[in-house]
């Protein structure tokens, strides 16, 4: 059974770095690409980042390009969102999906509605 955990969230200031951390077991994370999505309170869930198995390929919402980055760890079968100047509007919970399914060019419709998912962590940027 494949199981999602994320970890790492927490207040901080405007500016500040922050990485997130998800965990997958079950498989090798090489199974799988790996998504970061949020969802801000009273707001739909939104993606944040992608990486593809190999890790060659990465993918970012205009408004965290250039601040975050996505990180594979296979040997700790962990996937790190490392997030730097950290605003506000980034306040949200952050939640992490796994998919083993189809390609790259399909891959956030895997990951929102083929994949797996974990619990959230809360990550809250003070001003």
């Amino acid at each position: 059974q494949v199981q999602v955990v994320e970890s790492g969230g927490r207040m901080v200031q405007t500016g500040a770095s922050l990485s997130l951390a998800c965990v997958i077991s079950g498989r090798t994370v090489r199974a799988y690409a790996v998504g970061w999505f949020r969802q801000a309170p009273g707001k739909e869930r939104e993606f944040v980042a992608a990486v593809s198995w190999s890790g060659y390929n990465s993918n970012y919402r205009d408004s965290v390009q250039g601040r975050f980055n996505i990180v594979r760890d296979d040997a700790n079968n962990t996937v790190y969102l490392q997030m730097n100047s950290l605003k506000p509007e980034d306040t949200a919970i952050y939640y992490c999906a796994a998919t083993d399914n189809g390609g790259w060019s399909d891959v956030l419709q895997n990951l929102q509605h083929r994949g797996y998912w974990g619990q959230g962590t809360q990550v809250t940027v003070s001003s």
